[in-house]
């Protein structure tokens, strides 16, 4: 690896040197992008707030890349000293977390990728290796990948490697070994007499497999062999007909006993379909998953977000708004879930009575998730073994979540619009375990008020104002029936933002915990923040105080513990 690096930063200096004394005549092009984060940590007993030995953390990383003509390589330099809290603790030192060469010939139909990289087959659910960087997920191929486009119609992609999975001054990868290929086909190309057709179908199929030297284990003292060998595949269709587009996929892996299941040898199944379109100013989609016993990795043995070759994403709608976002935000439940998702989108049009002079946008989405329809097996070993089956497509006993929500969207005048949403939510923390201090199902409903007004030339205030009350339970406590308020009650936000554009920046955000049964914990958690921005380079300034949760991307999340202190962030972009 060292050697690679090498001849990489060799290419790299040797391009750039060549750019700068002849433009005329440059050698290629380089490009890239720096981003460092740093934390301060101090004492805060009342929310509870985690300092560290080295009392700050420090992530940063860049991204460098040269270009020429058909060729492209680059590295991605890393720190963390020591990393942010919430970040994978075991994230360590310094040095090259990515580094890759690839060369691309369009007109001959080959591309080549040698080193580390990102690929997906179809929509993810038997491969996908991304970043997500806020998260501290990063399973990246350290491989070869080849993508060949032998005629137009056809696209062939063969994947060969291990992932990563440590950070110790320098990339860290794991012990299984990832092989995949994955075929997609456009029948319009294909066939001439299709070509210009309005109806498009493009069929995909894919297949993987991963090799990890055998183990053992012990189950009611018998002895079971775990497989070397476990491979899975994907066949779907994506179609699409002027603004109407659909797709339908099916996923089936073999028993892959794992950490994640507790070591059965059941198989695994995921059927997902969509729809989607739009009538005049109505649109809508319409999307049914549900898999079982789909989890992925590389090692078998390992959980949360450590090599993963697959991704199964959220099927609620991804929220923005502090409290819908962050305090029960869902993770799909990789071990088997069944979920339907529609979603509604209208506009009113400019000039009419209900629309009012520049329109009005409605929306209504509502996502629920539930288990797997299963059935327990009949024979005792079989039980042992396999544990339950699939017993149909269907939704199954226990809810995981509901999400209901409306929104409305609407500019008054040239200087002011307003944005207001209405949600119910049903959480099970025991499926999705956000919370420690309540076993059951939340009760939510989320009112938030989103306002932007222009003040003056390239200057402008926004601000949100939430409100999250949770339902009742009935507790008995000394012979006396109470209601308490379920988990940690009702919350509310305050959030102000003003803008001097193109440069400044300032912004507040309040927490409340304001309906906490427990006196002692409504608590502010007061957050300011400032910054500077010109061009693609942003530099930010905050403190205050961050309350315990879980942060979320994609279905996929994290615990963040408490936090009061400074925080400074710098991005750039050439």
């Amino acid at each position: 690896m060292r050697g690679f690096v090498f001849i990489l930063m060799f290419v790299l200096f040797a391009a750039n040197s060549a750019q700068a004394q002849n433009e005329e005549k440059s050698l290629g092009v380089v490009t890239g992008n720096v981003s460092v984060l740093w934390q301060s940590y101090q004492e805060d007993s009342l929310i509870g707030a985690v300092v560290p030995p080295s009392k700050t953390g420090f992530n940063a990383y860049s991204n460098v890349i040269y270009t020429q003509g058909n060729f492209s390589a680059g590295i991605r330099y890393e720190s963390y000293l020591n990393s942010v809290l919430g970040f994978p603790g075991r994230f360590t030192g310094t040095g090259v977390g990515y580094r890759f060469a690839r060369y691309e010939d369009r007109e001959r139909g080959i591309d080549v990728t040698i080193g580390n990289f990102y690929e997906q087959f179809g929509n993810g659910i038997l491969f996908r290796s991304y970043e997500a960087r806020d998260l501290g997920l990063d399973n990246a191929m350290d491989g070869i990948r080849l993508i060949l486009t032998p005629i137009e119609a056809l696209r062939v992609k063969i994947v060969y490697g291990k992932q990563r999975l440590d950070f110790n001054d320098g990339l860290v990868n794991g012990d299984g070994i990832v092989r995949g290929i994955n075929t997609e086909l456009s029948i319009n190309d294909l066939f001439k007499g299709f070509k210009d057709s309005k109806f498009r179908i493009n069929p995909e199929f894919s297949f993987v497999s991963r090799f990890q030297e055998g183990g053992q284990f012990v189950r009611d003292d018998i002895l079971f062999d775990l497989p070397q060998n476990v491979a899975g595949w994907d066949a779907g269709t994506r179609f699409q007909y002027g603004t109407w587009s659909g797709g339908l996929n099916y996923t089936y892996k073999i028993n892959d006993p794992s950490a994640d299941n507790g070591y059965i040898y059941n198989e695994g199944q995921a059927l997902t379909y969509y729809l989607s379109g739009n009538i005049k100013k109505l649109s809508f989609l319409l999307h049914k998953s549900t898999s079982d016993n789909m989890s992925f990795r590389s090692d078998r043995d390992l959980l949360l977000f450590d090599s993963p070759i697959n991704n199964i994403p959220a099927i609620t709608k991804p929220h923005t708004y502090n409290l819908a976002a962050t305090l029960y935000p869902y993770a799909t439940v990789i071990t088997g879930e069944s979920s339907f998702r529609g979603e509604l989108y209208y506009s009113l049009p400019r000039g009419s009575k209900l629309g009012g002079k520049y329109g009005t946008k409605l929306s209504l989405v509502f996502a629920t998730a539930y288990s797997p329809d299963r059935i327990a097996r009949a024979d005792s070993i079989d039980q042992l073994m396999y544990g339950s089956e699939l017993n149909s497509w269907g939704f199954g006993e226990t809810l995981n979540v509901q999400d209901i929500s409306f929104e409305f969207d609407r500019k008054f005048t040239k200087n002011f619009k307003a944005k207001a949403m209405y949600m119910n939510l049903k959480f099970n923390t025991l499926s999705t375990p956000v919370t420690t201090d309540y076993k059951g199902i939340v009760d939510a409903n989320i009112a938030v008020l989103e306002t932007q007004f222009k003040t003056k030339k390239r200057q402008s205030l926004r601000t949100e104002l939430q409100v999250l009350i949770t339902g009742s339970d009935s507790v008995i406590t000394d012979g006396v029936l109470n209601m308490v308020k379920q988990d940690k009650g009702d919350w509310a936000t305050f959030v102000a933002e003003y803008t001097w554009s193109p440069h400044w920046f300032v912004g507040i955000i309040d927490q409340y915990n304001f309906g906490n049964h427990d006196e002692s914990k409504r608590i502010h958690y007061l957050y300011g923040s400032a910054g500077y921005i010109s061009g693609p380079h942003r530099l930010s300034i905050g403190y205050g105080k961050r309350r315990e949760g879980i942060f979320c991307v994609g279905g996929v999340c994290r615990a963040v513990p408490a936090s009061n202190g400074f925080e400074i962030t710098f991005t750039s972009s050439f």
